[in-house]
């Protein structure tokens, strides 16, 4: 039975491994996160999955954390199949046991813990007063509660390993929420609140915390939603024309800021918010175009 094989059917197995700069479908990769192991939350599609294929393709050992079991067991095997180290934990980030289930999978089956990505996010469209109290929670859980959760357990494996980086993956709306989003915009903020905290008080440990502001992604699940709101595709690309860089950031834009974060190369950053957002963030949109929200 070949190592792909095996980490399928025995995730949470011991299967520690120490690998250099590798081969993956005849590409020599860098290596630049040989070794580690990294836990990456909605990784079943989108940005979730574009990390951990990122990751894996430079050296990493993965463990995809996602609701999706399907996708995520797809994700999972299609980097294995590309030569990569993957396992897949069905994870609801908004329950405690299972965040811990997933940390508690990627050290019993790779031996440690270095790497944490909270990914996991959902972002349904509401006004204030269209926000109920059950979104409102739901909204919470998801986006903040969720890295809590897996903060909580990550964070003393990655003491005992010496030291660690957690990227947390946050919104413009975290900075400045638009009207439409008040429960996403208040969880990102929050999410904000706690990187720094976290930041602060782990240091000493050297374990790094970062938060990272993708961009407006055209992942499947924003083309539907935007799809169902009656934009067209013509639509969505004058509105990436828009940008102040001229185009739609992707996910492959992410995941590079999450292999640089999650590398030693990040190894005196800390605390600090990484913008992929084309300048969104920080410079005014163009109203001809820009996002819509």
């Amino acid at each position: 039975m070949s190592l792909p094989q095996v980490v399928e059917e025995t995730c949470g197995d011991s299967l520690h491994s120490s690998r250099g700069p590798q081969h993956t479908r005849g590409k020599l990769m860098t290596g630049r996160v040989s070794g580690k192991v990294a836990v990456i939350t909605g990784a079943a599609k989108g940005i979730g999955r574009g990390c951990a294929e990122m990751l894996a393709r430079e050296g990493a050992s993965v463990v995809l954390a996602d609701i999706d079991a399907e996708a995520g067991e797809r994700a999972a095997s299609a980097i294995r199949a590309a030569g990569g180290m993957a396992c897949f934990v069905s994870t609801d980030v908004v329950h405690e046991d299972q965040c811990a289930a997933a940390i508690d999978a990627a050290v019993k089956t790779f031996g440690r813990l270095d790497v944490l990505v909270n990914n996991a996010g959902w972002f349904p469209r509401a006004t204030l007063e269209e926000t109920t109290s059950e979104l409102w929670d739901r909204v919470l859980a998801v986006n903040l509660r969720g890295a809590f959760y897996c903060c909580k357990y990550a964070v003393p494996h990655m003491r005992g390993g010496g030291g660690g980086s957690i990227v947390n993956v946050g919104s413009s709306n975290g900075i400045q929420g638009l009207p439409n989003l008040m429960a996403y915009a208040s969880a990102k903020g929050g999410l904000l609140s706690l990187t720094r905290t976290l930041a602060g008080a782990y240091a000493r440990d050297r374990i790094r915390v970062n938060y990272l502001i993708p961009g407006w992604i055209l992942t499947e699940t924003e083309i539907a939603l935007q799809t169902s709101r009656g934009l067209s595709e013509e639509d969505l690309r004058q509105a990436g024309a828009g940008l102040p860089l001229g185009r739609h950031q992707t996910v492959k834009d992410v995941a590079y800021a999450v292999l640089y974060l999650a590398s030693d190369e990040s190894s005196q950053v800390t605390a600090a918010v990484l913008n992929v957002d084309a300048g969104v963030t920080q410079l005014p949109v163009h109203r001809e175009g820009g996002y819509v929200g």
